[in-house]
């Protein structure tokens, strides 16, 4: 699938492809690519299923991961440094497992290479239910949504889905795919239980996150034996928003070593 891309700047040792993360898009990253993007080539994409990017039934990670390999060919060369967030992060490792030869080092930010517990399955299923046909502006959807998702940060998260073109509502994301392929996001693909990429591979926890816990880090290590597994202290899941220079000065350090 060719995905919908921004690139910015140029130069560098490798171009910087970027992944979000559920429910995210290429904007998301907006301010930090800019940043980013004075030193090097970035290209920020939106994965299947979200922003301007092609909708399909086949949501996994080794779909994402051949999306994003044909970015690399077609946009940065054959070769590229990656980083990924969240879903962005498990389909970029997937990537580097997958196609080690499209990698030449890894980020992955707030994930691990395993399965999780938790699903977002309730925050799709608020977007689902919500009557799109009395929506025309932000606020109101806000509204419609605070009783399903109480929590102002994540509904307001949500909203940046929403696209209102001449009067009408829609979402962005394909609902209904990730709904059904929710089993898989949380997972981690088992058919790489015995593979590895030796390249070099930076993993950014926060430091008030759950998602990357010392428990992880020997899943870490054995599928990325050159990992370093850094915290940036006091960030929570997004931790590029919350602690973006702490974040920013990590990443480019290991890029420029």
């Amino acid at each position: 699938m060719r995905l919908a891309s921004e690139t910015l700047g140029e130069g560098g040792d490798a171009p910087l492809v970027v992944a979000h993360g559920l429910l995210g898009a290429g904007r998301n990253w907006g301010a930090l690519a800019k940043r980013l993007a004075k030193r090097r080539k970035v290209i920020v994409v939106d994965m299947r299923g979200h922003g301007d990017s092609p909708w399909s039934d086949d949501v996994s990670y080794p779909a994402m991961a051949a999306d994003l390999a044909g970015t690399i060919a077609a946009e940065a060369g054959g070769r590229a440094d990656v980083m990924g967030h969240s879903m962005g992060g498990k389909a970029a490792m997937t990537l580097a497992l997958e196609h080690p030869a499209r990698v030449r080092k890894l980020i992955v930010a707030d994930i691990a290479p395993v399965a999780y517990d938790h699903s977002h399955a309730d925050t799709l299923a608020a977007m689902a239910a919500l009557d799109l046909s009395t929506i025309t502006r932000r606020a109101e959807a806000d509204r419609a949504l605070a009783a399903s998702i109480p929590n102002l940060a994540l509904r307001a998260f949500v909203a940046q889905n929403l696209a209102i073109e001449s009067g009408a509502a829609r979402w962005r994301p394909d609902i209904a795919a990730l709904a059904a392929g929710m089993d898989g996001l949380v997972g981690f693909p088992a058919r790489f239980a015995h593979d590895s990429f030796a390249g070099p591979a930076l993993f950014l926890r926060g430091g008030a996150s759950d998602y990357v816990s010392p428990a992880m880090h020997g899943a870490i290590r054995a599928r990325f034996p050159a990992a370093r597994i850094e915290t940036v202290e006091g960030a929570g899941h997004w931790l590029h928003a919350e602690k973006p220079e702490a974040f920013l000065a990590a990443v480019e350090a290991f890029l420029d070593a």
